[in-house]
């Protein structure tokens, strides 16, 4: 996780985010303050919960508005290999840090680094397990298709890791593409939380469907009201005991206790309070980039 420097909603992301929020020149001090604050309870609620969790803090110069947001510049993966991926906002491209890939070659081996970032210079983007939302155990890649998942990168991921790439549309209740899949999917290796009502296209919306159960999933489907409160951006975690599924608070409220009860069957909830960082169109998973490497 990147504890930010300075957090703010990020103007060149605005808009194909239909999740992200406005603020005035005169609220930035405030709301970066507000949102350190916040990163520092998430990190110590996960660690309470028994989840390992490495910090690492942005750097000041350049402004990286979105650092707090990592999974989407670089993912890890169990064969030791570590992606870099190409970002649709300028702005994004400067969070990729060749020193966290360092800082976790202290604790886990990496076996190579492939860089996929001179795809910017083609216009052609997969912004990391934002873009990716990865059944590691079955090796499929489920990918909503928009201007920041391009599907000729995706190919190129699939053929790296052997993965099989799902690819559908989705839209948000305003009619505009839903820019990253894991903002109305979280797949967890018993049960998929998955907005099915915004793959439009019902071939699409049964395929993924069909899949998810044929891999043995529960699907917990979530309705449109409840993906705009993020309650599709969340994480299946685990400590030694157990496994946890992150979310933010009003992911968690926004869930019925019917859909509580199901995941519980799977995993325990463990919220974070984000009101502040959830204004830039992210959520708890965004947070977090997970890691899959070997450990030394």
């Amino acid at each position: 996780m990147i504890r930010p420097h300075r957090f703010y909603p990020n103007p060149e992301t605005a808009a194909d985010n239909a999740f992200q929020q406005e603020i005035s020149p005169n609220e930035l001090s405030t709301v970066s303050i507000a949102a350190l604050r916040e990163f520092d309870q998430a990190v110590a609620t996960l660690r309470q919960a028994g989840v390992t969790v490495h910090v690492v803090d942005d750097t000041a110069v350049p402004a990286k508005p979105d650092a707090v947001f990592p999974n989407n510049w670089f993912s890890t993966h169990h064969d030791g290999r570590v992606v870099l991926y190409p970002m649709y906002s300028a702005a994004r491209r400067r969070e990729r840090r060749l020193d966290v890939i360092d800082e976790l070659r202290k604790h886990y081996r990496i076996t190579g680094v492939l860089d996929y970032s001179a795809e910017e210079t083609n216009a052609r983007f997969l912004e990391g397990t934002g873009s990716l939302v990865l059944d590691h155990e079955n090796k499929i890649a489920y990918a909503s298709l928009s201007q920041r998942t391009h599907a000729e990168v995706l190919l190129r991921f699939c053929e790296d890791f052997a993965y099989e790439a799902i690819t559908f549309r989705s839209q948000s209740r305003d009619g505009r593409s839903i820019y990253h899949t894991n903002v109305m999917m979280c797949v967890g290796s018993e049960f998929a939380l998955v907005g099915l009502e915004t793959i439009r296209d019902e071939a699409e919306r049964t395929g993924v469907q069909n899949l998810l159960e044929s891999t043995g999933k529960e699907v917990i489907e979530l309705s449109a009201g409840q993906i705009d409160e993020f309650a599709g951006n969340a994480i299946e975690l685990h400590n030694e005991r157990e496994k946890l599924l992150v979310l933010s608070t009003r992911a968690e409220a926004a869930l019925t206790d019917k859909q509580r009860k199901q995941i519980a069957q799977h995993a325990r909830l463990v919220p974070l309070d984000l009101p502040t960082i959830e204004l830039a169109g992210g959520s708890a998973r965004c947070m977090i980039a997970t890691i899959h490497l070997p450990v030394i």
